[in-house]
C-alpha cells in the first residue's frame, strides 16, 4: 500500500472505521464469554423449549393502552 497515492482520509471516516472494530471486538469478546458460561452450566444457550408444552399467551393490544388500526 502506497500512502502517498491515497487521499487524506477525514478524522470522521477514521473515527467510524475504529468504532465498527470496537464493535466487532466486543462481539466476539461476549460471544466467547457466554460459551464459556454455557460450556461451564453444560448446556446450550437459549435452552431448548420442553415439547408439549403451550407457548406464552399473547397479550391484546388494547391491555397496554395501544390502538389498534
Amino acid at each position: 500500500m502506497n500512502s502517498e497515492n491515497e487521499a487524506p482520509r477525514s478524522l470522521r471516516e477514521i473515527e467510524m472505521e475504529v468504532l465498527a472494530e470496537g464493535r466487532e471486538w466486543t462481539r466476539k469478546r461476549l460471544e466467547e464469554r457466554l460459551q464459556q458460561e454455557a460450556d461451564r452450566h453444560g448446556g446450550v444457550f437459549p435452552p431448548e423449549r420442553a415439547k408439549g408444552k403451550a407457548s406464552a399467551k399473547k397479550v391484546d393490544a388494547s391491555a397496554h393502552g395501544r390502538r389498534r388500526d
